[in-house]
């Protein structure tokens, strides 16, 4: 894993991270509502085709699909006593397809598995993402990527377990409101401040509709966070579609006109997150040159 010196240094320059995964691989045949991480085990090159497309539109960090790879969420297909395998696995194939990209290790909210916002709850959080981080260090993850986090208590515990395990290289993103306020309610900014005061990297937002708010949002962040800011929208509002399934409307040129006025209100890690495609990383690749 590099070091924190190390990854700042790479995120002096503007950054391309990819686009979304799940979208993706359900139009390769992954079964809406399965276990994402078992499901790319047994058909590894669904995983592999996509990230390749993604290092060719531009990605210059790749998320390894590992977003609910805890011990915690894993149980519910039975495989939490394999998770620090599964980790390293699902890091090791995205490698694979990397070509010269880093590889991030990808965490998210537990908030769905048990109240991450409850500290009684903080020492499972840390024991659950220690497994975690240790299955991605094992696999050979060049950094730490938080996303979609909701409450602070979540990041915090990232943040320890990272460092009990030996990880300096990290970044963290919250999902949140238009305005800048988490769906706790507290204003995300101060948080970020925090993070950033802690020692992390880069920080910033993921899973946020991409409008013509989005620069905005990207302008009150900044006055708080002095470092590398992370701008990771989804591909609009979703509607939808048929077999229930959400449709993300936005085009990549539009996503990219939105991208590139975050990139100017400060933004420097840019890349998709819900319905976004390697096209989209390419037309914001192409809108920044």
């Amino acid at each position: 894993m590099l070091t924190k010196q190390e990854f700042s240094a790479f995120l002096e320059k503007t950054v391309l991270l990819d686009g979304a995964t799940g979208s993706e691989l359900q139009k390769a045949g992954m079964p809406r509502g399965c276990c994402t991480e078992e499901w790319i085990l047994a058909n590894p090159d669904a995983l592999i085709s996509l990230q390749r497309r993604y290092v060719q539109a531009g990605s210059n960090i790749l998320y390894a699909p590992t977003f609910q790879a805890q011990p915690i969420a894993l149980e519910r297909v039975n495989l939490h006593k394999q998770a620090e395998t599964i980790n390293a696995h699902l890091v090791a194939l995205t490698k694979a397809a990397a070509e010269g990209a880093l590889v991030a290790g990808n965490l998210t909210t537990l908030a769905a598995f048990c109240d991450s916002f409850d500290p009684e709850k903080f020492d499972l959080l840390v024991e659950n993402y220690r497994v975690q981080i240790g299955g991605l260090l094992e696999g050979g993850a060049d950094l730490l990527a938080a996303e979609t986090l909701m409450y602070p208590q979540e990041a915090e515990a990232i943040f320890t377990a990272a460092q009990l395990e030996g990880a300096e290289a990290m970044l963290f993103t919250f999902t949140m409101q238009p305005d800048g306020s988490l769906f706790s309610g507290m204003d995300a900014a101060p948080v970020l401040q925090e993070l950033e005061e802690a020692g992390a990297c880069a920080v910033g937002f993921n899973c946020v509709a991409a409008d013509n708010m989005t620069a905005g949002l990207v302008s009150r962040l900044r006055r708080y966070v002095k470092g590398p800011l992370v701008c990771k929208p989804n591909a609009g509002n979703p509607v939808i579609g048929e077999n229930n399934l959400p449709i993300y409307p936005m085009g990549p040129q539009e996503f990219a006109e939105i991208v590139a006025d975050c990139r100017q209100m400060g933004a420097s890690v840019l890349g998709g997150c819900c319905g976004t495609t390697p096209e989209h990383i390419a037309a914001v690749k192409k809108k920044l040159v």
